[in-house]
């Protein structure tokens, strides 16, 4: 056999994979991948908690979202409720502050109209009073004009007394 330059090439290629495996140089390797792959898995799985801490937090803030919208709508709701009561509340009061406004305007209305009537009464019989004593006067004597007068008198108070009661 002859010993060649393949042969030293061959020799030294088992010499160097020897040393590195006497010197664990594979182990390390090995261990180095192992602590990546290790890393890796770590960081893999943290990626995965806080993913599903994400998910956790965008569903608690949706369901905070829905009872948000679903307060929100049932304080619309309650405020329309409110505001259509105090309008007809409003509304109410309005119409009977009209109505005892209208009585109270017919009652002065009435007792002006009875007041006018009674001072027309007043007025109209101190102008008779006035115009038959100025008749009697003028055209009676004096014994006829007496017995007249008291008469007069008499029936006038008979009125006065039928219009007042």
């Amino acid at each position: 056999m002859t010993i060649d330059a393949t042969f030293w090439v061959a020799v030294s290629f088992f010499i160097f994979f020897g040393g590195l495996v006497y010197l664990k140089v594979p182990q390390k390797i090995n261990s180095s991948l192992s602590e990546k792959v290790d890393q890796i898995k770590k960081e893999l799985d943290e990626a995965e908690k806080l993913k599903i801490e994400a998910k956790n937090l965008l569903s608690n803030y949706e369901n905070k979202i829905d009872k948000s919208k679903k307060e929100t709508l049932e304080i619309i709701n309650l405020a329309k409720k409110e505001s259509e009561t105090n309008i007809l509340e409003k509304t109410k009061n309005f119409h009977q502050f009209m109505e005892n406004k209208k009585k109270n305007t017919e009652q002065k209305i009435t007792q002006m109209k009875e007041n006018a009537i009674s001072d027309i009464k007043n007025i109209s019989v101190k102008i008779s009073i006035e115009a038959v004593e100025h008749l009697i006067k003028n055209s009676i004597d004096k014994n006829k004009l007496e017995k007249l007068y008291l008469t007069s008198l008499e029936q006038a108070k008979i009125s006065l007394k039928s219009i007042k009661s």
